[in-house]
């Protein structure tokens, strides 16, 4: 049976950084976030009989360590359905990959639940979230809709995401500018396996529990000043963790400290505007609906800035009926 699904990627407001087991993926701390409108992979899946391997196309390109990652995805897919047979897969990003901007999160959520699908599985939302967990870490939160949390657990079946509240929740937007489409050097894989060389690493683990639960009484109070204050000081803090590791790992570029230059100038002006980062270059604006095209114009005007996505926030995985083969 062939099956569609879309993912979408999603910012961390609070993010994870590190884990407590690799194989399995297990962080070493929760993580609340919310999905994106506007970064979403589109992915196909079809299990054949008559496939002597996994055949994987992502964005046109066949490329081998994607494919692996790929592979090693779907056979967890077969030991639950308990069948042997390869899958055709075909994926299409809407934003550029390898970045920063959390395609790892959206295609392993899509590619979930297309295969559990195209297996005959019916798995709950938790099942898929877990099951997305183990291909990216990132992407267990992708599952669920709209605003989400999750659980750092210290098993598989109790480290999962599930929603807070859904994706019409609240009307605060995040406008991505890209300021670079080159991809980063140290992946967030590789960079996570270093994390315990900063010596500020066990402050922040310390402290990340009363962040988590600060976040979520802010978002249930919908209290945007102090809750922009706190994702951007979060941001900051995992960059330097992330800065005084060894070998350290610097994603920022020139334009990434622009932009946030220009948000603190915007901000001293009277538009209140919040930034965060993932681990790349580019920077997520956090922005109450209202203000939307005051900062666009703003945006206008910045010669560093490549592109700008504007995503409001968005339902989970989902199945749809448009295949790509």
């Amino acid at each position: 049976m062939k099956a569609t699904a879309i993912g979408p990627s999603n910012i961390a407001f609070i993010k994870y950084w590190g884990k407590k087991d690799e194989n399995l993926r297990l962080p070493e701390n929760g993580s609340i976030s919310m999905n994106l409108s506007d970064l979403t992979t589109t992915t196909t899946v079809e299990f054949l009989q008559n496939l002597r391997e996994d055949s994987v196309i992502i964005d046109g390109k066949a490329e081998k360590k994607k494919i692996e990652r790929v592979s090693k995805q779907l056979d967890r897919v077969r030991k639950i359905a308990k069948f042997p047979y390869k899958a055709k897969v075909v994926s299409q990003n809407n934003f550029p990959s390898g970045t920063g901007l959390s395609s790892s999160a959206s295609g392993l959520a899509a590619l979930t639940l297309a295969a559990s699908k195209s297996a005959g599985l019916n798995l709950s939302e938790k099942e898929l979230s877990i099951l997305a967990r183990q291909g990216s870490g990132s992407a267990c939160r992708s599952v669920p809709d709209g605003f989400v949390e999750w659980l750092e657990g210290n098993t598989s079946e109790t480290s999962y995401a599930y929603s807070l509240y859904p994706e019409n929740y609240w009307d605060i937007l995040d406008i991505v500018v890209v300021v670079s489409h080159d991809k980063k050097d140290i992946s967030s894989t590789g960079g996570q396996k270093i994390v315990a060389t900063s010596s500020f690493y066990k402050v922040r683990l310390s402290n990340i529990n009363k962040k988590i639960e600060l976040c979520k009484k802010l978002l249930s109070e919908k209290n945007f000043p102090e809750f922009g204050k706190l994702i951007e000081a979060e941001a900051l803090e995992l960059h330097a963790i992330m800065l005084t590791s060894s070998p350290s790992l610097i994603y920022w570029l020139p334009g990434t400290i622009k932009i946030m230059k220009l948000v603190k100038k915007w901000r001293s002006e009277g538009l209140a505007v919040y930034f965060t980062v993932n681990t790349g270059q580019d920077v997520h604006l956090i922005i109450e609906g209202k203000n939307k095209e005051i900062l666009l114009e703003k945006l206008q005007k910045v010669k560093e800035i490549k592109k700008v996505i504007v995503n409001t926030p968005a339902l989970g995985a989902r199945l749809i009926n448009k295949h790509l083969f």
